[in-house]
């Protein structure tokens, strides 16, 4: 299950070369960032060290060092089949249809392991079972799994690793990467074995994940009284012209943002070899504050987060516009849509098992929604959080979602996939700041 870590850049996954983030000359294109922008390019534009954020209290001390991240792969092979013993407990709610048959397993603890949200939001989060709330329809529907004449070496097999049976299962290793142990997996085929009846759904049902209503959007996002984040518009005025360390504000070279932002944002984020990454808006305000009017507004902080708002919110009205003609760009691009593949975490998941290709899917009571549609309303206020996030907070909450540790703010990976997600955004109409649950 672990191996030596190794940078993306060293690997090459199922036939796909990844592609290096760092040490790659990029030769200079029209299409970059500008080399005539003042940028600081020394440090780092985030509060380093970098730590997780302390109000995800719930992940704030998981380190998941022992499985692959955006950056690093570790070796997570395919498991052999579990040979499996057949002893029946001495318990009399453990299966007696076929005692020669059965699995060692106590089907009231699999019913409850099952229904477990501490492990990686249960089974419930892709399969419909009985008394599910709410459950997901990225799996198929096991209520009645039981009367499928699947053997209780097969089910083992298939919750300790899907690969086995499947090598494109979106379905987590759950023993191999060490989340069941044997014996609950054995409690959980157990209760399996006892589903009969498959669950029916009245019309109307909302626990009916293939008749469940899409959540359409239709909140006024600019009007502040339904959108706090609009709040920051003034905040981020004031921080325009405000004098910074060396006496310089953001106003005494930008006279009028209102035409000269009009479109600025649309092209972001841009190629910078300076950098020899993507640059985004958050990190371009960082870098450029610095060595314009002295300022460290760190990536993410309310500063930084208030510009970066407002920079995006001069623009909207008009469409996302990468370029995609230089061969740079083209090169982050394709890099950016390969680590959306990437397996990654506790749960061995990819961004495009969620978002891609689950199409019209649920995890549980949440929509997921495709790529295109997700980059047009970032930075968004978040109302389960209270926050306003930039697509790279939302990139690194995902990566905690699926236990993998995320990256800072300013990761080259991020970077890629960020302009990835704008290129394929690309002719739909900015409105920020979005709101979201």
């Amino acid at each position: 299950m672990l191996g030596v870590k190794k940078p993306l850049h060293l690997l090459k996954m199922g036939g796909v070369a990844m592609l290096a983030t760092f040490g790659l000359q990029f030769p200079v294109s029209a299409s970059e960032m500008s080399r005539d922008v003042p940028l600081e390019i020394e440090k780092v534009a985030y509060e380093a060290p970098w730590k997780r954020y302390p109000k995800w209290a719930k992940k704030r001390s998981t380190d998941w060092k022992d499985y692959s991240n955006l950056r690093y792969q570790v070796a997570s092979p395919v498991s052999f089949l579990q040979k499996v013993d057949k002893t029946v407990e001495a318990d009399p709610e453990v299966i007696l249809n076929d005692p020669e048959r059965s699995i060692a397993g106590n089907p009231k603890r699999g019913k409850e392991l099952v229904a477990d949200r501490s492990r990686g939001g249960s089974c419930f989060a892709c399969h419909i079972l009985p008394g599910s709330d709410l459950p997901g329809n990225v799996g198929i529907n096991i209520s009645n799994i039981g009367i499928w004449g699947r053997t209780d070496e097969y089910l083992f097999n298939y919750i300790y690793d899907p690969r086995i049976y499947n090598p494109t299962s979106v379905m987590p290793p759950w023993g191999a990467h060490g989340i069941f142990t044997k014996a609950e997996i054995r409690d959980i085929v157990a209760y399996l074995k006892i589903l009969s009846k498959p669950v029916k759904f009245k019309d109307g049902d909302l626990n009916n994940p293939d008749r469940r209503p899409v959540p359409v959007e239709d909140r006024d996002n600019l009007d502040e009284f339904t959108n706090p984040a609009v709040l920051v518009i003034e905040t981020a005025e004031e921080l325009y012209a405000k004098k910074g360390a060396t006496g310089k504000a953001c106003v005494d070279c930008h006279a009028k943002p209102e035409t000269e932002f009009a479109i600025w944002s649309t092209n972001m984020p841009k190629v910078s070899t300076r950098l020899n990454k993507v640059l985004g808006v958050e990190e371009f305000v960082t870098r450029h504050a610095r060595a314009t009017t002295g300022e460290d507004y760190l990536m993410q902080s309310d500063e930084n987060t208030a510009l970066s708002v407002y920079l995006r919110y001069l623009a909207n009205g008009h469409p996302i516009a990468i370029d995609k003609r230089d061969h740079n760009t083209q090169l982050a691009i394709k890099r950016g849509e390969d680590l959306m593949h990437l397996p990654v975490g506790q749960l061995n998941f990819a961004c495009v098992d969620c978002h891609e290709i689950s199409k019209n899917k649920w995890i549980r009571g949440q929509y997921l929604g495709g790529v295109v549609g997700m980059m047009d309303h970032f930075p968004t206020y978040r109302t389960s959080r209270a926050e306003i996030w930039d697509i790279r907070k939302r990139l690194q909450w995902c990566n905690l979602s699926v236990r993998a540790n995320e990256l800072p703010p300013d990761a080259p990976e991020y970077g890629d996939i960020e302009i990835y997600l704008m290129s394929k955004n690309n002719g739909r109409t900015l409105s920020i700041p979005g709101i979201r649950h």
